[in-house]
């Protein structure tokens, strides 16, 4: 039987057929020594093939093959640094959520979640929650942020889960396709979702007053299939976002603005760094690249933690 995971708990998995029916999966042990560097492999999100048997009186299933991912969105495993985490596979599209505060969303973990998107061609809309909660000055921090990206190409939306501002515009760019919202912890995923389809009334949480962290709320991912022909992940808060499998001369190729311009530098192989005549230098040097982005950039080539010289870099 073929059918696509819908749930993954780390030892089973709810497989959906085609026909509608969920079974619980477990899958072979030959799978864990095929090679897939992976803590997980298999995700939210894949076609697999699997054979029925019978567990404690139930048909359960055993899965046995899995197809060819289109695209996934990956990052480093938190504690095995040289594994990877796959978030979810065959999207159509992402939604990174983020919040200026309450909790913070850095651009560094912004940048970082569009290159791993760019690298697997997965269109991600930026969509700038709980406006309706901030002051003129943060809301005015939210416009820089949307007109920095919007500038590079990427939709943004300012969206409130609570007023439902906007939350339309978000349902319908979901139709006819499967995806993913994400983000940190507390920016209101759950919240969200609840918004766009109520039935599901999915679990959400405060804030954590003493941190400013949102708790998670999600455990696993998970895809849902909604009433207006529309299928979504709910993703488990990421507090850091590790680029993986990434030679350091191709992470400008998925930041698309310095992209546009490796072709004016004088060396082929630029790096964008000391190299002399560099379009990009020039570039940031005449404010038509955002700083924050270049940061970003360097930050990943040098193999960097996403908080790379934030404290000290304005006084270089």
């Amino acid at each position: 039987m073929t059918g696509k995971v819908y749930k993954s708990t780390g030892s089973w998995y709810t497989v959906k057929t085609e026909l509608g029916k969920a079974y619980e999966c477990r899958i072979k042990g030959k799978f864990r020594i095929q090679g897939i560097k992976s803590t997980n492999p298999i995700a939210v999100g894949d076609i697999v093939d699997f054979d029925l048997e019978t567990h404690n009186n139930e048909d359960t299933g055993v899965i046995h093959k899995i197809h060819d991912r289109k695209n996934v969105i990956v990052r480093k495993s938190v504690n095995l640094s040289k594994q990877t985490h796959v978030i979810a596979s065959n999207l159509d599209m992402v939604f990174l959520m983020i919040t200026i505060n309450n909790p913070p969303t850095l651009t560094s973990f912004i940048d970082r979640f569009l290159v791993t998107a760019e690298a697997y061609s997965i269109k991600t809309i930026l969509l700038f929650n709980k406006i309706d909660a901030y002051d003129k000055e943060t809301l005015d921090e939210v416009r820089y942020l949307a007109h920095i990206y919007r500038e590079i190409g990427y939709e943004c939306i300012g969206v409130s889960a609570k007023t439902g501002k906007n939350v339309d515009k978000v349902k319908a760019l979901m139709e006819g396709k499967v995806s993913m919202f994400s983000g940190h912890s507390g920016v209101g995923k759950s919240t969200l979702v609840n918004a766009i389809e109520p039935a599901l009334n999915l679990k959400t949480k405060e804030i954590s007053s003493q941190h400013m962290q949102g708790q998670h709320t999600t455990t696993f991912a998970e895809m849902y299939d909604l009433s207006f022909n529309a299928s979504i992940v709910d993703t488990p808060g990421i507090k850091g976002f590790g680029v993986v499998d990434m030679d350091k001369e191709e992470v400008g190729d998925y930041f698309p603005e310095i992209f546009k311009l490796k072709q004016d530098c004088k060396f082929n192989n630029c790096l964008h760094v000391k190299e002399p005549k560099c379009a990009v230098k020039a570039a940031l040097d005449n404010d038509e690249i955002a700083f924050s982005r270049y940061r970003s950039y360097l930050q990943i080539i040098e193999g960097e933690e996403e908080h790379y010289r934030t404290d000290n870099w304005d006084n270089d």
